[in-house]
């Protein structure tokens, strides 16, 4: 498929083009926008409850950051595809793409739900969690038509063994034990998203802290939050430091090592 986009593909199609194109500026703004616009709203009236379910968001972003982490570990795929636009040399379906054809915008998909589900705004599930569902959508529609088009019968025999959504969990313990983890693949492809999302769960409970009690009384809790953003910027930047002087970079030793 041209990634012009050819003239007959669907409005939904073309969004996904632009989108996978523009993500990466589109998907963050978005998200400060409907986190800054509604506030936080306190689960049951009861701070006590409200921290339960914060820790609740978390482990829901945790998630999400063990499925990208077991997908980029195992088998690696250009998740930018080239020159930003949608490109496959090959069809993956080694690793976590034998148990699901889109397992990394399902670890997208539940760090976003963690981050609603901390910050608790019926809008923001509504708005935010409606257009998230809607652009991964349109991404995997775009990407679809792409692989069906370079790949043909062999995409197509592949959908029909593997859910777009739902992972099949049959056999993933063999698939493990079969592969080696590269964790420096993951620390060198997944710090940035790392860094992101637990940057916003400190600034998002220093948000619901403000909300609270007011800046005077939550002193203390931003200046922690402050803290806690400066270490992960420099922690960040340390990993980037090693990635650029290709300590990160995968070992000859062996296929994955």
């Amino acid at each position: 498929m041209n990634q012009a986009v050819d003239a007959g593909a669907p409005p939904l199609v073309r969004y996904g083009v632009f989108l996978f194109r523009a993500r990466n500026a589109v998907f963050p703004l978005v998200t400060v926008l409907v986190l800054a616009l509604f506030g936080p709203v306190q689960a049951f009236g009861s701070a006590a409850a409200d921290r339960w379910l914060d820790a609740l968001g978390l482990l829901i972003v945790l998630a999400g950051q063990g499925v990208r982490a077991a997908v980029i570990g195992l088998a690696y795929i250009k998740r930018g595809g080239l020159n930003k636009k949608i490109y496959a040399e090959v069809l993956v379906r080694e690793g976590i793409f034998a148990h699901a054809r889109n397992p990394l915008y399902v670890g997208n998909l539940l760090i976003l739900t963690g981050l609603f589900v901390i910050h608790n705004n019926p809008w923001v599930y509504l708005l935010g969690g409606g257009y998230f569902l809607l652009s991964y959508y349109a991404i995997v529609a775009a990407e679809e038509r792409y692989l069906a088009a370079k790949f043909g019968a062999d995409y197509t025999d592949y959908c029909r063994e593997i859910g777009r959504w739902l992972p099949n969990l049959r056999g993933l313990g063999e698939t493990m034990r079969g592969m080696t983890f590269n964790w420096r693949r993951v620390v060198m492809k997944d710090y940035s998203t790392v860094h992101t999302w637990s940057t916003t769960v400190l600034a998002l409970i220093a948000y619901e802290v403000v909300t609270e009690r007011g800046f005077a009384a939550a002193r203390p809790v931003l200046l922690a939050s402050a803290g806690g953003i400066v270490a992960l910027a420099l922690a960040a930047l340390a990993v980037r430091t090693l990635k650029k002087s290709g300590w990160l970079h995968d070992r000859p030793i062996s296929q994955d090592g």
